[in-house]
Formats: structure tokens, sequence, C-alpha cells
């Protein structure tokens, strides 16, 4: 009996999932979620240590003891107000948030066997709130006749808003699109992150007495000293870093040729992939090659393959073990037929006499030093140079931020790099103006994003109920 024990505890419950033959033909959620059994037998394994280092790894410091022993007695409510109470956007961290490298790579159980798994345990809860609608209200501080204006409705922008609207001052949200979430709309697949979840979630901040304003381009049709002018006595910018980078090389400018950022913005917030109930134009190519090793590349590769492609390769210039991208998100694709070209470069696109392209060149590269990054630098192969025929070719080699915040406010500092300069407590260098998330940091995960937002809005609530002079506090 001892050692049934101990297998379950260092074994953890796996999550159902579609099959890779089914799943590559739909949008449909990958991930089926924990049945309550599944969920129960998992917070189960939890051995509530005294001294949790889960919690250091959490960049919003979610309680997580406390949640997964509410779960394991079935205090479901109370779960799900723990979850709350330092995560405003559960649902979607369960699903997008690399636990692996944070929370549970400190779980102990992870000494000797699995950790925890702490993100499918979230998921769990918070589906079950959404669902239910069975969690107590957080606790809302009286109004404090303050206000605040968050630009942009990323998870860096959501958290600080929910946070500050908790606090009991006045926030209104400035979306430039049409809909509500950033990235988390136009950047992440409905196989990934359903589109149900967030709006659920964006509700849900909404519900704390956080306004928002969609179709407003701050930076355009208002400035930010307006804003402060104008009644609000902060700033918070979460912008992200929406602006796409590419490679620089020959014929980056042929047709069928897209940016990570326009490809998998045409497939998730046009819905492309919802034709013909939604007509929005994007090449469905037949062979396609993804280049990059990043979470999006995992996902436009992803999407490229549920269009109908018979063919897509990802193209990467380190191997394997250098990859950015989740290991659960290339396994998954692995599974769905995705070709992986590791120690690969492009150098340069070919096209038809249409401007269409229809080749690339590539060459081999092998390993040398690690770079600052820390991963070994690529170099290229001397006459390894040949031809790959393709039709569709998706550049997902990163982020830069959007000129447009800094072009328009000079007393903004910018770096090199098109980030926004802030201090520990996301203090820009313009009085009374916040930032955090990829704006600050390029592109980065989901959850640091929210971790910058949670300290932002901390400091700005210190600030206003100080005396709202940035030399003085």
């Amino acid at each position: 009996m001892e050692e049934m024990a101990e297998k379950l505890k260092l074994n953890r419950v796996e999550m159902p999932k579609q099959s890779p033959e089914k799943r590559r033909s739909n949008f449909e959620e990958v991930a089926l979620g924990y049945t309550p059994e599944q969920a129960a037998l998992e917070a189960n394994r939890c051995i509530q240590c005294k001294k949790p280092k889960c919690v250091e790894g959490c960049p919003v410091g979610v309680n997580i003891p406390e949640f997964i022993l509410a779960l394991r007695d079935g205090d479901m409510p109370g779960a799900a107000l723990s979850l709350k109470g330092k995560n405003s956007l559960p649902g979607i961290c369960g699903r997008v948030c690399p636990q692996e490298v944070q929370c549970e790579s400190r779980c102990v159980l992870g000494k000797k066997g699995a950790p925890i798994a702490i993100g499918r345990l979230e998921r769990f809860v918070a589906d079950w709130e959404r669902v239910t609608k069975k969690c107590p209200p957080c606790e809302l501080l009286p109004p404090s006749g303050k206000s605040a204006a968050v630009v942009g409705s990323g998870p860096a922008g959501l958290t600080c808003a929910a946070d500050l609207a908790r606090m009991g001052h006045k926030v209104t949200i400035f979306e430039a699109l049409h809909e509500g979430g950033g990235v988390l709309v136009y950047g992440i697949p409905e196989f990934r992150l359903p589109k149900g979840i967030v709006r659920s979630e964006i509700e849900y901040v909404k519900s704390l007495g956080a306004e928002l304003e969609l179709d407003s381009v701050v930076g355009k049709q208002v400035q930010i000293d307006e804003l402060l002018k104008g009644g609000y006595d902060a700033v918070f910018l979460g912008i992200g870093a929406g602006a796409p980078r590419f490679l620089n090389v020959p014929g980056e400018n042929l047709s069928g040729i897209y940016s990570a950022n326009e490809y998998l913005t045409r497939v998730n917030l046009m819905k492309a992939y919802k034709f013909p109930d939604y007509d929005t134009p994007i090449k469905k190519g037949k062979k396609v090659a993804v280049v990059g090793g990043g979470n999006v590349a995992m996902d436009a590769a992803r999407s490229a393959l549920r269009l109908g492609a018979d063919e897509v390769h990802i193209i990467y210039r380190r191997s394997r073990e250098e990859m950015p991208a989740r290991l659960e998100e290339v396994e998954n694709a692995m599974e769905e037929g995705v070709i992986f070209d590791f120690l690969t470069n492009p150098t340069r696109f070919l096209g038809d006499h249409r401007g269409m392209v229809n080749a690339m060149e590539v060459v081999e590269m092998e390993l040398g030093e690690p770079d600052a990054s820390g991963r070994r630098s690529p170099r290229v192969k001397k006459g390894s140079e040949h031809i790959v025929n393709v039709d569709t070719v998706v550049i997902a080699v990163g982020t830069v931020p959007n000129p447009l915040i800094t072009s328009s406010t000079p007393e903004l500092k910018a770096t090199k790099w098109g980030t926004l300069v802030v201090d520990e407590r996301g203090r820009t260098t313009m009085e009374g103006v916040w930032a955090g998330g990829d704006i600050t940091t390029g592109g980065a995960t989901v959850i640091s994003a929210m971790g910058a937002g949670k300290i932002a809005a901390a400091d700005i609530d210190h600030w206003l109920r100080k005396n709202g002079k940035w030399s003085e506090s």
C-alpha cells in the first residue's frame, strides 16, 4: 500500500487531449482538461510544504498550496477565491503559462519524480468557476477618488487594471483593436487558447469596475500628456511588442511571405480558420515553411496544418536543445506531423513571374560557443547551400515595440531596441507614467507581463495615495 502511495506521489496524472489525427484538422482546443476525479488525484499528490518554493516561482504570487488544498478538500469556491485573489486571468494562465520553468520547476516532488501539475489544476479550478459562477466576490476597497488610464488590454494591462480597480481607483482601459485581449486574441490560436476564455476573463476584469474603450489608439487619437491633463492621475502602458522582425534577406518582400504577426492575426482575430463564415484572405499553402523556434513559430506551423497544408516545416538555425518554445508545444507539433529542419537557415527567397514565393535557399549550420543568451552560436557550414521548394513562408523570429508611443511622446526614454526604459517599479522617465510587459522587455511570456502589471499597479496605488509626486515617493 505504501509503495502504491509513493508511486502516486512520483507520477502526475496526465491530462487527456485530442488525438493528433483528429486535432490536425480542427481548431478546437487540443488539451481537454482534467475530469473532477483526475483533478482530485493530482491535488492529492501535493505534500503541502511548510515553506513552499513553488510560490516563489510564480510571477503573480499565487498561493499555490492554498488553492490546491481547497481543491483537494472539495472546497471549489475557496480554491477559486484563492486563485483570483492574486491572478485575475487564471483560465488563460492555466493554458499558456510556462509552469514547467516557473512554479513547477520549484516543486520538491520534481527531485525524484514529476512535479505537481500546477497549471493543469489552475485551469481546472478556473474552468469550474467560469461555468458555475460560484466564486465569492473579491474584496474591493472603497473609491479612492483617483483614476488611472491603462493603455493596452493584453495580459499586462488587464492585470494592472484589475488590481487598480480592486484598490478602489477608477480605471479605463484603452485598446487600439476592435476586440480586447491584445496578443491573447490576435497571437495565440484557438486550439491553444479559446477566445471564449479570454472574453470571459476580460468580463471579470470589467466586473471589478474597469471600463474598456475599444478602437482607441493612444499616441494617435489621443496623446499620453492629454490623458494626464484630461483627468487621469496615472497612466500604465501595456501595449506589447507588436511590430514584426524580419530576416533582412533577398526576396523577403515576395507575395506569400508573411510575418507571424500578420499570419496569426488573420487566422485568429480575423478568423480566417472559419472560412467561408469569415472571408478573411490568407494563402493556404501546400508546402509551408515557418522560420523560427519559439512558441509563435509552433502556433504558426500548427495553424498552417489545420488550414490544409500538405507539408509544414519548422526552419530553425539551432538544434532542438536550444529551442525557446515550450516542450509541450514542440511535442504537440511533432505529433501532428510538423517537420523540423534543425541547424538550417534561409539566406534568400526566390519567386515566380507573378512575384509569388516558390523556393528558398538555405544553408546548414553548426553550433559554436554560447552567445549572450547562453545558447550556442550557430555558424554556416561552407558549401552547404541548397534550394528548397515552398509556396508559403511565415517569419517568426521575434517582435519589437511599435514606435507610435515613443515617437509621439519624447519624454519617454527608449532603448536602442525600442523598448521603454523603466525602473524596478515600472516607472518610466515620464512622471505619472508606468509601463510593463513586452513594451519594456521585448517579446516574453504572458505571465511575466502579468507580473509586471502587478508590480506597477502596487506602485501606482502607493503613488496615488501618498502624494502623486515622482520625487517624493
